[in-house]
């Protein structure tokens, strides 16, 4: 079983960019944690401005440590929210 975030960002006109850029920035960091099974944003082909992460963990405890990291808290709370119009996450468990 993994715990499974689903989240959609929709950022501000004229943020787009900075926002791809900052999660180009944390895949690879997010990918390095110990509890991380898999970490993978998506941009709409439709829509510039909405972003879909889809990321796994080994459990609850893995996602909440991944958002204590130093990067999730600079490059995600400090940078990618304030550029947001709108954040939306789901949660879910894998059934193996």
């Amino acid at each position: 079983m993994a715990y499974v975030v689903a989240a959609t960002y929709r950022c501000k006109s004229g943020e787009e960019e900075r926002v791809r850029e900052i999660l180009e920035l944390m895949a690879p960091l997010s990918r390095a944690e110990p509890a991380c099974r898999f970490y993978q944003a998506h941009r709409s082909t439709e829509d510039p401005r909405l972003f879909f992460l889809y990321e796994q963990y080994a459990d609850e405890a893995g996602y909440q440590a991944h958002m204590a990291t130093e990067h999730f808290e600079r490059h995600i709370r400090g940078e990618a929210i304030p550029r947001l119009e709108s954040r939306e996450r789901a949660f879910w468990v894998t059934l193996d």
